[in-house]
């Protein structure tokens, strides 16, 4: 896993990396802290693993200072990440692959092809209420 913090703000975690190549034999890695909006945890499973069935309860949360985050998931072809500090300087430029997948906690970001048909998942905290609320331009 690839952290990225802040030049900045050293103590900030701005962006992360998982790769498929992670995935050990640990059944579960949460990759990001859970002190953020979007969650994810990997998990290796065996099969026939199952769990009680559930559902998730509605609750009210207020949050004085919520910030969209956003991960990207690789499932065919090749992209060019570009993760931008909170001053909005290039922090780092890495190559995500299949598998592979970027969280954005804080900080900006952007995205280059490299290969045809790829294809990503697009994941955001939300609910989203339009590009006019939700980023500003680097």
């Amino acid at each position: 896993m690839e952290k990225y913090y802040s030049k900045i703000n050293t103590n900030k975690l701005l962006h992360i990396v998982n790769r498929l190549s992670n995935i050990n034999d640990k059944q579960r890695i949460n990759i990001v802290p859970e002190d953020n909006f979007i969650q994810c945890s990997l998990l290796k499973l065996e099969n026939n693993k199952t769990f009680s069935p559930h559902k998730h309860i509605t609750k009210s949360r207020n949050y004085d200072n919520q910030i969209s985050q956003e991960s990207w998931l690789v499932l065919e072809g090749k992209i060019e990440c570009t993760f931008y500090d909170i001053d909005d300087t290039i922090l780092a430029t890495t190559i995500l692959k299949k598998g592979d997948a970027s969280f954005t906690l804080y900080g900006g970001h952007t995205f280059k092809v490299l290969q045809e048909d790829t294809i990503i998942y697009e994941y955001k905290t939300g609910p989203y209420e339009g590009q006019q609320l939700d980023k500003v331009l680097i």
